[in-house]
């Protein structure tokens, strides 16, 4: 706790309280001056061409404090998305008429107001905390004495009325209270800098109705992408398996119907007529699962239904507790069940649990919730290209959401909740 002030980490806080406040200042007066100077000369070309460089430089200085606050912070705000035109006066169309880079200008007057808390915290906490801290060593130099106008001589310095300046309980409190102010600086400079923070992610990162339509173009991307990667997939199942079975059970007929015009051995017929068989009990498998792996026909009679058949296949031991007043739409039930079928496969091979339970419900606005919990090892995560990625994926394809608590040792609890 003693160190906490002096981590790199922490004192990026007053090095980005010192750094932001004149920044925006000088991004202010910039942004003013040509807004100023194109609206006077807004009767003429010039002046929408002057407005239009001060929004830019706006939407500039934005970027500039937003990585900022990501490099000292970690505090990442995703830039706004921004409107483009073709040719020279579309540029100046799309900056005119962007709310963005009104939002960037206003921005650039309010921040001057909103960072200045965190330079007063800075200044408080780290220079007079450290004078503070310091005051036994420096006291000499506090009070010293000068020539008085009279001809005497006096005393200037720190002084606390009723208390003689080396007096023990001054020397006790002011590196105190210094070191309180220090050991405090990280505390109070987060607060002091809140404001700024809100203010500079409403004004400078995206509007939720920007993220709604960024996740709406991610979402149909991936579920584009995944919809070729589902037709490749059957092709290539079809390809090498089905389709090499039906030509060998081909072969096999043919082969059959030269035994039969030669009157070849029984027995080498019988022989032919198994192999047949078996190719087509092995084509029909395939097709099996390759229907199962589109649509499982066990959904037909619902999600309970198809959800306790998977359990029943699964080798670990399944508890299912499924609550279902109304049947949920058809793509959240195929969605739930192949998320199901997703995430007990990731149990049996990488948890070590000796057990899952499931437990599927309806929520609030017919909303369908299914959590899926182990006790196994843990240390699951969705990122760096693993298969709950490719869930959350999917899930986000009907605006779902998929979350993932799994601390190192267990348990691993994924809660998936899909619109009804």
């Amino acid at each position: 706790m003693l160190t906490e002030p002096f981590r790199l980490r922490t004192l990026a806080l007053p090095l980005y309280a010192l750094l932001v406040l004149p920044l925006a200042l000088v991004g202010f007066v910039l942004v003013l001056a040509g807004m100023l100077l194109g609206a006077v000369l807004s009767i003429t070309p010039l002046g929408p061409w002057l407005i239009s460089g001060a929004l830019r430089l706006a939407t500039a200085l934005g970027a500039l404090h937003r990585s900022l606050a990501a490099g000292l912070l970690r505090d990442r705000v995703p830039a706004p998305l921004t409107r483009t035109e073709p040719g020279v006066f579309g540029w100046r169309r799309a900056l005119l008429r962007d709310p963005a880079n009104w939002r960037a200008a206003g921005w650039l007057a309010l921040a001057p107001l909103s960072a200045l808390p965190g330079l007063l915290a800075t200044v408080l906490c780290y220079v007079y905390g450290t004078l503070g801290l310091s005051y036994p060593v420096t006291r000499h130099w506090n009070h010293s004495t000068v020539p008085d106008p009279d001809g005497g001589t006096r005393q200037v310095g720190l002084d606390v009325p009723g208390t003689e300046p080396d007096s023990l309980p001054l020397q006790l409190v002011v590196p105190a209270l210094g070191l309180l102010l220090l050991l405090a600086a990280p505390w109070l400079l987060r607060k002091a800098l809140l404001p700024h923070r809100v203010l500079l992610r409403h004004s400078l990162g995206r509007t939720a109705e920007q993220e709604r339509i960024r996740t709406l173009e991610e979402t149909r991307t991936r579920a584009v992408d995944d919809a070729v990667s589902t037709l490749r997939r059957i092709e290539r199942d079809l390809h090498d398996g089905t389709q090499a079975r039906l030509v060998g059970l081909g072969m096999q007929l043919t082969v059959i119907r030269e035994l039969l015009s030669s009157e070849a051995d029984r027995q080498q017929l019988l022989t032919v007529v198994d192999t047949a068989q078996q190719h087509a009990r092995e084509a029909v498998t395939d097709l099996r699962a390759l229907v199962r792996g589109i649509h499982p026909p066990a959904l037909e009679q619902g999600l309970d239904t198809a959800l306790a058949t998977l359990a029943a296949g699964t080798v670990l031991p399944v508890e299912l507790d499924v609550d279902l007043p109304e049947r949920p739409a058809p793509a959240t039930e195929s969605i739930a069940y192949f998320c199901a079928a997703e995430l007990l496969a990731n149990a049996v091979k990488h948890s070590g649990a000796p057990g899952v339970t499931i437990d599927v419900r309806q929520r609030a606005a017919g909303r369908l919730r299914l959590t899926v919990t182990d006790e196994g090892a843990g240390g699951a995560h969705a990122g760096g290209g693993s298969g709950l990625t490719g869930l959350r994926d999917r899930v986000r394809t009907v605006d779902g959401t998929l979350e993932v608590s799994s601390p190192a040792g267990g348990p691993t609890v994924i809660t998936v909740e899909l619109p009804g």
